[in-house]
């Protein structure tokens, strides 16, 4: 992997006798911070057509002494010394603005996911999808199907990558709970030993940091480049201290929630201080304290899939943000923009489940069916080769085993279903003629 050029220090720049100079002219020149409307890094400046009688170094100073008085501190310390900030140019504003206005409160839930039955549905949905695509970002081989079938039935894991998905599935349930206290190091390591528990290749460093003793824990690309060196492990419990201290708004000033989330995020990827489940445990964090913020929406959201889409994008937000002064605007800009696609397409997945549900309703009129039975019909539809336990049942419900089987004897009875025997363990799958037998019952109702 490429590693971006370090960008000139703001600092470095003033001590340059020959730039100085031209401070008039630079400034006199109306450079702004942002470039065709981009939070632009150096990387990207340096191959760009620069102005008319400025060299890419004036130009960048120009950008710099822009965005310089905008930028505020968040309390992260770089292992040099140096602050991490960030801005809110307008182009962070209006992601910000949008998240606001599609998942705050509890009335965007409400209206968006309006029957119980199909919020917790659509919940177990999002937990199973962000289980497997945050433990995939870290190296689980699984595919999507096979780790939903393991979460759905509840069979055990069959090797690590399997157990990585399982442990993040309940790390994800746990959350709801985790978001109604304030955030402690307790909290942390007990979601980081959820998380990697029987994953390890040393099973002691499961919830605790890396001590001084061991090896420190470098992040590297997959050919081999060493992309961050975190702190020492000397210096951790007390980084991880004032991380709490940031996620529970102890600091000067306000921040938007949103923005704490995302930089809550950013700060234990930089820190790193476990031995192995930093990503995931960021990535909890962040779903922790959007939820800690009611931002209620969250809870059908997953982000990691998008970023498993485009893993490197991902990686440069962060060395964007490590190569210019640790200007954390450029992290906070792609996650935003990351929330703002899942967002979009948990509300065209929303609007193609609703056509289904219509679907399969006017096939359904007036029948007794609960809305369990109602939503298997709607896959079974869709999926003719599916196959249906009682455990899975529960587990897509989130009811007690008696209520999955009451559900699942109802539609054999009806027809609609057909009843196996595996060993001990009733299959139901759908009849051959499933759309036939709803229309003839539509028909007959009519």
């Amino acid at each position: 992997m490429r590693l971006p050029e370090q960008a000139p220090s703001f600092r470095d720049m003033l001590r340059d006798h020959g730039l100085v100079q031209d401070l008039p002219r630079i400034l006199g020149a109306g450079i702004g911070p942002l470039v065709e409307g981009r939070y632009i890094h150096w990387d990207s400046l340096r191959h760009r057509t620069r102005p008319a009688d400025l060299s890419h170094r004036q130009w960048w100073l120009g950008i710099a002494f822009a965005r310089e008085p905008t930028l505020r501190s968040i309390g992260l310390v770089a292992s040099d010394g140096r602050q991490f900030r960030y801005s809110l140019p307008d182009p962070v504003l209006e992601l910000l603005h949008w998240i606001d206005q599609h998942a705050a409160g509890e009335l965007v839930v409400s209206e968006t996911i309006k029957e119980p039955g199909d919020r917790q549905r659509y919940l177990v949905n999002s937990l199973i999808e962000e289980a497997i695509t945050s433990s995939q970002l870290e190296g689980a081989s699984a595919t999507r199907p096979v780790a939903k079938e393991m979460l759905r039935t509840g069979r055990p894991p069959r090797d690590r990558g399997e157990r990585m998905i399982l442990n993040n599935y309940r790390a994800m349930t746990e959350l709801r709970t985790l978001s109604t206290k304030p955030l402690s190091s307790d909290v942390v390591l007990d979601l980081h030993r959820i998380l990697t528990e029987g994953t390890l290749a040393n099973p002691d460093a499961a919830g605790r940091l890396q001590r001084p003793d061991e090896a420190r824990i470098h992040v590297a690309a997959g050919d081999g480049t060493v992309t961050h060196v975190p702190p020492p492990a000397v210096e951790l419990p007390g980084r991880l201290d004032a991380m709490c201290r940031f996620a529970n708004g102890e600091g000067p000033g306000f921040m938007h929630p949103v923005v704490r989330a995302v930089l809550l995020h950013l700060w234990l990827g930089y820190d790193h201080p476990f031995e192995d489940g930093n990503g995931r445990t960021a990535r909890a964090l962040f779903y922790r304290e959007m939820l800690a913020q009611r931002y209620w929406l969250f809870e059908y959201v997953s982000i990691s899939r998008l970023l498993l889409k485009a893993p490197a994008e991902y990686a440069r937000s962060f060395l964007y943000t490590e190569t210019d002064n640790f200007d954390a605007t450029y992290f906070l800009l792609y996650q935003l923009r990351i929330l703002r696609r899942a967002i979009e397409e948990l509300q065209a997945y929303l609007v193609h489940k609703m056509e289904e549900l219509r679907e399969t309703l006017s096939l359904l009129h007036r029948t007794d069916l609960n809305h369990r039975q109602v939503a298997l019909l709607t896959n079974a539809l869709r999926h003719g080769q599916a196959v249906y336990t009682i455990r899975s049942h529960a587990q897509s419900h989130r009811v007690t085993r008696q209520s999955a089987r009451t559900d699942l004897a109802d539609l054999a009875r009806r027809g609609l279903l057909e009843r196996g025997v595996v060993g001990r363990r009733f299959d139901y799958y759908p009849a051959s003629d499933i759309r036939a037998r709803l229309a003839a019952g539509a028909a007959r109702r009519a």
